[in-house]
């Protein structure tokens, strides 16, 4: 299990070498990348993710990577996954724990043999199948992978949310403390991340506030920045109880109700687009749901008055801009 080992590990070399042996050899086989990704092996890919607390890059990536090989994924998969399936990897910023201790614990191989039971059986690139490498496996330490029935946390690291705000957003729900999984206040809204910033580092924001971050989206900034900054610059600023909305990206590294991906954007129309500041944000976590307290009627006419910040764009994100609509279910163009 090379995915785990740490960069300086002696035995990186080593792995590396058989990485590139493998290729050839499969080459040889005349085994391909779409005997490989399977239906089953997206759906392990997921249960995984959700076991261990992932990023929720992964509602980006993984779609995005299926769709290569003609396998349609809906962002709904990653939530009744993670409904399944529980966390049983606690690892930093979410927990005490590093991706150095999970490889002494039993790296991959380990998390695997712990979801046995539930991983649909599946080819892989070494000749094995997903449950051959899972029965295998072996965990060393019980504390750092645990077992299904001792989880850290009764579901998976990732929640879909919806509501009048968005018909869907994500957050990494595993690194929301317990006190903060149902969240009220006021919404502080500002229309790029330098704004934000200035404001935190002034003292602006106080506890309890939404900070919504709306035109971060694929075609709204353009390109879906990570807003690994404003969270990181929230956290350093000793905030406890602020949470974040926005239509951009979020890393791994994230802590807190942070919710990013809203669906659908600021820029193509989205509700998102319609908040001002004052308005009240309801989240909760556990319900799956993330509304402001207006009503249709208010949102629709707000829309019509809203206008998307003027920004400088070269020629090639004005290209990329114009022929680029939005995401359907994520990683499809609309």
């Amino acid at each position: 299990g090379c995915a785990t080992t740490p960069a300086l590990d002696p035995g990186k070399r080593r792995q590396a070498y058989e990485t590139g042996k493998r290729i050839v050899e499969l080459v040889r086989e005349g085994i391909t990348p779409t005997m490989i990704m399977t239906q089953e092996a997206f759906y392990n890919a997921i249960s995984v993710d959700m076991a261990m607390g992932g990023s929720t890059n992964a509602v980006l990536h993984i779609p995005a990577i299926a769709r290569e090989v003609g396998i349609e994924i809906d962002v709904e998969l990653f939530d009744r996954i993670s409904r399944s399936i529980p966390n049983i990897c606690s690892i930093i910023p979410a927990g005490p724990y590093e991706m150095a201790d999970l490889h002494a614990a039993g790296g991959l191989p380990g998390v695997l043999h712990r979801l046995e039971e539930v991983l649909k059986d599946s080819p892989t690139i070494n000749g094995a199948s997903i449950r051959e490498i899972a029965r295998k496996g072996r965990v060393l330490d019980s504390e750092v992978i645990r077992d299904l029935k001792n989880p850290f946390h009764p579901e998976g690291g990732i929640a879909v949310l919806k509501g009048n705000i968005a018909r869907s957003s994500v957050i990494k729900q595993t690194a929301v403390e317990e006190a903060q999984r149902k969240h009220q206040g006021p919404a502080r809204v500002f229309h790029s991340e330098e704004e934000l910033l200035r404001a935190i580092e002034s003292g602006e924001i106080r506890e309890g506030d939404v900070v919504v971050l709306p035109y971060q989206g694929p075609a709204g900034a353009p390109g879906m920045p990570e807003m690994l900054t404003p969270t990181d610059a929230l956290k350093g600023a000793g905030y406890r109880r602020v949470a974040l909305i926005t239509d951009g990206r979020f890393s791994g590294a994230t802590t807190g109700p942070c919710i990013g991906h809203v669906e659908m954007e600021a820029f193509n129309g989205g509700p998102l687009a319609a908040i001002r500041n004052g308005d009240i944000i309801e989240i909760d976590i556990d319900a799956r749901t993330l509304n402001v307290k207006l009503s249709q009627e208010e949102i629709k006419a707000r829309l019509k008055e809203s206008r998307a910040p003027m920004r400088y764009l070269t020629p090639l994100l004005k290209h990329y801009r114009e022929r680029f609509k939005g995401l359907n279910c994520y990683g499809r163009p609309a």
